[in-house]
């Protein structure tokens, strides 16, 4: 029986211009498997696709897909830079954080390099199920604002979307301003913003969660948007659980997220 393996894959990205990579868990016996659900789990500012090992998500997976509490599937854990996964630029560049000196705000066209190059290049190379029930989105931060707005505006692509303390604001913070030129850009990728002036399909679960404790007090937006996607019929789910805006409090939660994906 073949063991659960973490794939490098690395690839040209002709929409961003440069080389990109992810890391991709295949369970136990993948091969002889049919064709298997994917969750594309998303990485938080300054991140990059190791967050699959950071948080020990191969490991995790092993584990629950053994005990049978979830069923098998591939994960895929892209490189997003810090980009908001936002069509921010034509042309893809660094520019300097004026809040932060020690960290770079990647510009481009984020959301086409997901939604037009990630998903097929996995879907081309891999044993997987090639339509909206058998692919998932989710991630953690900043990655779990990009797995809301992709998903809100790309209602075909997924059945199911978690946003692990997402960084949904309120009002646009100085920090974030560069990747936004004006608030029509704002307002188009803000998840609370889609869901409130939009059809939203009802084929698609959502999870929101985040720290009682969180800085950027990321529950009050996971609350207003589960409110508005709940008035329009739609099965989300809300919780706030014990802790900071941090990764040990993503590590202490993994087993949640994965049980909403793989059940």
């Amino acid at each position: 029986m073949n063991k659960s393996k973490v794939e490098k894959v690395n690839f040209y990205s002709n929409i961003l211009n440069k080389e990109m990579s992810m890391l991709v868990y295949l369970p136990e016996s993948y091969d002889i498997f049919t064709p298997l659900p994917v969750l594309y789990f998303l990485h938080g500012r300054s991140g990059n696709e190791n967050i699959m090992l950071e948080l020990n998500i191969n490991i995790k997976a092993d584990e629950m897909i053994k005990s049978g509490e979830i069923k098998p599937m591939i994960i895929v854990c892209p490189r997003i830079e810090n980009s908001r996964g936002l069509n921010s630029s034509l042309i893809c560049k660094e520019v300097s954080d004026s809040t932060d000196n020690n960290r770079s705000i990647n510009l481009g066209m984020y959301e086409d390099y997901f939604i037009k190059e990630v998903v097929p290049t996995i879907d081309k190379t891999f044993n997987t199920i090639k339509d909206k029930k058998g692919r998932y989105v989710g991630g953690v931060s900043a990655g779990g604002y990009i797995a809301l707005h992709n998903s809100l505006r790309h209602q075909y692509m997924f059945s199911k979307v978690g946003g692990h303390m997402p960084a949904l604001e309120l009002k646009l913070e100085d920090e974030d301003k560069p990747y936004f030129k004006d608030m029509e850009i704002w307002e188009k990728y803000d998840p609370i913003n889609i869901a409130r002036n939009n059809n939203i399909s009802s084929h698609i679960a959502v999870y929101l969660d985040a720290g009682d404790r969180d800085e950027g007090k990321f529950y009050e937006g996971c609350s207003i948007l589960h409110k508005i996607l709940k008035e329009k019929g739609i099965n989300s789910q809300n919780h706030v659980f014990s802790g900071n805006h941090s990764i040990k409090y993503i590590q202490s939660n993994i087993e949640k997220y994965l049980k909403f994906y793989g059940c």
